[in-house]
C-alpha cells in the first residue's frame, strides 16, 4: 500500500466481544488469531501498537449490579477478566512471531508485568506489542477511559476504537437500514448527541488533550493498514 504513514504509534481499543465466537461469550482462539493477523500487518510497516481490551465476553458488571453486587467488586472482577483476554491475545501474537508484553494495572506478577509508563514506552520503542490489561486499576472507570488514558501516556498519535460496524451512525444501523454514517465528528458533537462512540469521560479526556479517535470495523480487510495511511474510513472524532 502506497502513501505516507500518518499514525506512527496507535492505541487499539478492543471490546472483549472481539474475542468471542459466534456464541457471543468466552474466548475463541481463532478470533484472537484474526486480530493478531491485523496487528501484524501494521507492525510490518513499522507502526508501534499498544492494545487495551475490555472484558464483556467474560464478565459484565451490570449483571452483578442488577443482583445487588457492590460496584467496586463488579469492576475489579472485570479488570481481572481483561487480563485473561490480554493473555489470549499475547499467545496468538507470539505464535505469529510478534514479541509482546502484557502489562496490568492490577499487579499479578506471575502472568503480567505491572503497568509502568516508561517501561511500556520502552517496549514500543523496541518494536514489541504492548497489551494493557486491568483497566485503569481503579473501579468506576471503563476500559474506554483506560484506553484514552494509556493513549495519552504512551504518546499515541490516535486512539482506534475497533468495533463491528464501520463507524458512528446517527442511529443503530442494524435496526435502522436508513441510518447515516458520520465521516467526521467533533468531540462536543459526540458528547451532546450522546453517540455511542466511547463513554463521556474517555471522550472528554481525548478532547482535553487533542487526541483523535478513529472508529472503524476491525473485521474489514486491510482496515488498520488503511487507517495508518490516513485513508477515509470509519468515523474520525477530532477538534
Amino acid at each position: 500500500m502506497s502513501g505516507e504513514i500518518i499514525y506512527r504509534r496507535i492505541l487499539l481499543k478492543l471490546s472483549g466481544e472481539a474475542l468471542a465466537g459466534e456464541q457471543g461469550y468466552g474466548i475463541d482462539p481463532s478470533r484472537a488469531e484474526e486480530i493478531a493477523d491485523r496487528v501484524q500487518e501494521v507492525r510490518q510497516e513499522g507502526v508501534s501498537v499498544a492494545i487495551v481490551i475490555g472484558a464483556g465476553n467474560l464478565w459484565r458488571g451490570k449483571i452483578g449490579l442488577d443482583r445487588g453486587m457492590d460496584r467496586a467488586t463488579a469492576d475489579y472482577m472485570g479488570m481481572l477478566a481483561t487480563v485473561m483476554n490480554a493473555l489470549a491475545l499475547m499467545d496468538a501474537m507470539e505464535r505469529r512471531g510478534m514479541v509482546t508484553r502484557v502489562q496490568s494495572a492490577v499487579e499479578m506478577h506471575a502472568v503480567a508485568e505491572p503497568y509502568i509508563r516508561r517501561r511500556a514506552i520502552r517496549h514500543l520503542e523496541k518494536g514489541r506489542v504492548v497489551i494493557l490489561g486491568g483497566g485503569t486499576g481503579n473501579p468506576y472507570f471503563s476500559t474506554d477511559t483506560a484506553a484514552a488514558l494509556r493513549a495519552m501516556e504512551i504518546g499515541a498519535d490516535v486512539l482506534i476504537k475497533a468495533t463491528k460496524v464501520d463507524g458512528v451512525y446517527d442511529s443503530d444501523p442494524i435496526k435502522n437500514p436508513s441510518a447515516v454514517r458520520f465521516e467526521h465528528l467533533t468531540y462536543m458533537e459526540t458528547i451532546n448527541r450522546r453517540l455511542e462512540v466511547m463513554d463521556s469521560t474517555a471522550i472528554s479526556l481525548c478532547m482535553d488533550n487533542h487526541l483523535p479517535i478513529l472508529v472503524l470495523n476491525l473485521w474489514q480487510e486491510d482496515v488498520l493498514r488503511k487507517a495508518i495511511h490516513g485513508e477515509a474510513i470509519g468515523t474520525l472524532v477530532t477538534d
